[in-house]
């Protein structure tokens, strides 16, 4: 008789935020998902060590700032043993310094459902008791401009630039600002029709025009829009297959 196949462990979870409605709406998301186990809760950075220390939870949304211990304070007090963070803040300058410190995520207030639930599913990623289910593509996405909501199709994308903490989306002649890092996007993004060829660039694959060799060695990617676009060494040669193109050809 074959073993009975052992249930995941629930993932324990925990939310540190000063402000209330910030924890429950995080809670609530949280326990709205059946992976999630146990869901507690500290309204500060001290109370958090302590309960950290003591139910050693498998993952951690925590604020960056709160009165008298923020959130850098409390990793610096728990030291090297550290669950999985998912920073949640207002202000988008401590991303750098979160993501040196360890942390998974970088939530920025205010995030809808699919931020959150991409962030959730990126810590489900790491946790080896959970296997995640295959990753939906989406074909629209939603953009916030001067007031006004927009859907942008994916399609309809010619290529996504980083800026600063950014992404910049290249849609004909617009150009849409997002918080999101290129390395979200791309895990939204059909991986048949966008590629990154630059450490600061995605392109779509259906608007490039052809290659053109600059006088240092160095390609660009020319588009049909007549945007010429930085081609990295590490990207050419995938580029090159992806493109069809014959070895040696660049």
């Amino acid at each position: 008789m074959a073993p009975l196949d052992k249930r995941p462990a629930p993932i324990r979870a925990l939310v540190v935020d000063d402000e209330l409605g910030a924890r429950r709406n995080l809670t609530v998301l949280l326990r709205s998902d059946p992976d999630i186990g146990t869901v507690a809760e500290c309204d500060s950075g001290l109370e958090a060590v302590d309960e950290i220390r003591k139910s050693k939870p498998d993952l951690v949304f925590l604020d960056v700032q709160m009165p008298g211990c923020g959130g850098f304070d409390v990793l610096e007090l728990l030291g090297g043993d550290l669950p999985t963070i998912i920073f949640v803040t207002a202000y988008d300058e401590y991303a750098l310094r979160a993501f040196e410190a360890g942390a998974l995520d970088y939530l920025l207030k205010p995030f809808d459902n699919a931020r959150f639930r991409r962030a959730l599913d990126r810590a489900k990623d790491k946790f080896e008791h959970y296997t995640p289910s295959p990753r939906q593509r989406v074909d629209r996405i939603v953009v916030k401009s001067r007031g006004e909501v927009l859907f942008v199709k994916v399609s309809d994308i010619d290529w996504i630039e980083a800026v600063g903490y950014y992404a910049c989306l290249h849609v004909g002649g617009d150009t849409h600002l997002l918080r999101r890092t290129l390395l979200d996007l791309l895990r939204d993004l059909d991986e048949d029709q966008f590629m990154r060829i630059h450490r600061s660039i995605i392109v779509n694959l259906d608007r490039i025009h052809g290659l053109e060799l600059q006088s240092g060695g160095e390609y660009e990617v020319v588009l049909k829009s007549k945007a010429r676009l930085r081609l990295s060494r590490r990207f050419r040669k995938r580029l090159q297959d992806r493109m069809g193109l014959l070895s040696g050809t660049i």
